[in-house]
């Protein structure tokens, strides 16, 4: 079974790097990242904040455009780096199933879509708020995981690596925000 936003075709596409430029840790700048993109010989490559946002127009389908650049990133910087690409259409669909809506609306910044490689195994949700002590609130929509941080991510026990493990593939974090900033760089691409 394809996965989310497996779609193949032109079209816009959304990537998430995980991990990068944390701490001054795994840097990978964005102007370098976009440069990959364009001899990758994807068009009208644009990033957004410096936590790894790639906006992108090229042909294919998003598993193969993934691996594609996480090979092109080892490459370039010399360490593994996990991606996650979206249509645009499938990131579209994700951020109108934000069920935190009145939670993003006072604390955006607590409100993030757990934005993972494969599905979600189906008890993700549960699993994880087994887990938490710090007040989280989870959620498992036909598009992915969402999670409200009360007291910001900081906080919480449920780490990236405790995060994976229950969700059963890389996940990578994006705050409201970030959401509708790539929801609205990739419509701007699909009306020019």
């Amino acid at each position: 079974m394809p996965r989310a936003g497996a779609r193949k075709g032109q079209g816009t596409f959304v990537a998430l790097l995980a991990g990068i430029n944390v701490g001054g840790n795994r840097k990978v700048p964005m102007a370098e990242l976009r440069e990959v993109a364009v001899r990758l010989g994807w068009g009208a490559p644009r990033t957004y904040i410096a936590s790894g946002n790639l906006v992108f127009e090229a042909t294919g389908a998003a598993d193969v455009l993934e691996a594609t650049l996480e090979t092109a990133l080892a490459a370039r910087f010399g360490f593994a780096v996990g991606v996650v690409v979206r249509t645009a259409e499938a990131w579209l669909r994700l951020k109108e199933e934000n069920p935190f809506e009145a939670e993003a609306a006072a604390e955006a910044n607590r409100v993030h879509a757990l934005v993972s490689k494969l599905p979600p195994k189906p008890d993700a949700a549960s699993a994880l708020l087994s887990r938490a002590a710090a007040g989280e609130k989870l959620a498992l929509t036909p598009s992915g995981l969402w999670a409200y941080y009360p007291n910001g991510m900081g906080t919480t026990k449920l780490t990236p690596t405790l995060v994976d493990k229950l969700v059963g593939s890389k996940v990578t974090a994006r705050n409201w925000r970030t959401v509708l900033e790539l929801a609205s760089m990739t419509q701007a691409s699909r009306e020019a």
